[in-house]
C-alpha cells in the first residue's frame, strides 16, 4: 500500500517566534547594507553633478543618480516592512512569555495553597488558646513559689503595724532633734578638743613694764607662759 499511495511525510515542526524574528532581522540587516552602498554611490554622483557643467553630461549623471535614488527608496520600504514584522513578532513573544509566567505563578500558588491547608489542619485556634491559658497558670504558680521562697523566717506574723508606725515616727522625731543647723546629726559631727587652761585653772600672766628702749613684745614658750626676762650686762 505504501508503494501505491506513498508514505506520509513527517511534517517539520513550525518555527518558533524567536527563530522567525531572527530570520527577519537578518534579512533587514542585509537590506540595510544595500542601502548604505547606494548612499555611497549617491554621494559620488552628487560630487560629479557639482563638477560637471550644465549640459548633456550633467543630465546623464542626474539620470544615474535618480535611478540609484529609486532603488534606495525601494530598499528602505522593504527594510521598514521587515522591521515592523520583527516588532510584531517581539510583541507576540512578549505576550506568550507573559502567559507562561502567569501559568507558573498559578501553579506555585496552587501548591502553596495546598500546603497551607495541610498545615492549618494541624494547628487549631482552640489549642492555641488552651496553651496560652496553661502558660498563664504556670506563670502564676511560679510567682507564688518565688514569693514563698522569699519570705523571712525571723519576722513574727503577729506584729501590730500601728505600733511599728508609732515607733518609726518616734525615731524620726529623735533624729530631727539631734540634727544641727547645718543638717548634720550630732553623732556624725567631730568631737571638740577640751580647753586646757580651763581644766588646769591656771591664773593669767601678769603684765610687765618694759624698760625704755626695749621692745614691748614678749615671747611665749610652748606652754603659753610668759618668758623670763633676761638680764642685760653692762660694761
Amino acid at each position: 500500500m505504501k508503494r501505491v499511495f506513498g508514505a506520509k511525510k513527517n511534517k517539520d515542526p513550525p518555527p518558533s517566534i524567536q527563530d522567525a524574528s531572527d530570520k527577519i532581522t537578518k534579512r533587514g540587516d542585509t537590506v540595510e547594507e544595500k542601502i548604505k552602498k547606494l548612499d555611497v554611490e549617491l554621494s559620488k554622483y552628487k560630487e560629479q553633478i557639482k563638477k560637471t557643467r550644465p549640459g548633456p553630461a550633467q543630465e546623464a549623471v542626474k539620470a544615474r543618480a535618480m535611478r540609484v535614488l529609486k532603488q534606495k527608496r525601494m530598499y528602505e520600504g522593504q527594510r521598514d516592512m521587515l522591521y515592523n514584522q520583527t516588532f510584531n513578532l517581539d510583541q507576540v513573544q512578549f505576550a506568550a512569555e507573559g502567559i507562561k509566567d502567569a501559568q507558573q505563578t498559578m501553579s506555585a500558588l496552587k501548591s502553596a495553597n495546598k500546603e497551607l491547608k495541610g498545615a492549618m489542619k494541624t494547628v487549631k485556634i482552640e489549642d492555641i488558646d488552651n496553651l496560652q491559658d496553661e502558660m498563664m497558670d504556670l506563670m502564676d504558680v511560679s510567682n507564688e513559689i518565688q514569693e514563698t521562697l522569699g519570705r523571712s523566717y525571723n519576722v513574727p506574723d503577729d506584729l501590730d503595724e500601728d505600733e511599728l508606725m508609732g515607733e518609726l515616727d518616734a525615731l524620726e522625731a529623735d533624729m530631727g532633734f539631734e540634727t544641727e543647723a547645718d543638717g548634720v546629726p550630732s553623732y556624725l559631727q567631730p568631737d571638740k578638743e577640751p580647753d586646757l587652761d580651763a581644766e588646769l585653772n591656771l591664773p593669767s600672766a601678769p603684765a610687765g613694764h618694759t624698760a625704755p628702749g626695749r621692745s614691748n613684745a614678749q615671747t611665749e614658750d610652748e606652754l603659753g607662759l610668759p618668758a623670763v626676762p633676761r638680764a642685760s650686762l653692762r660694761g
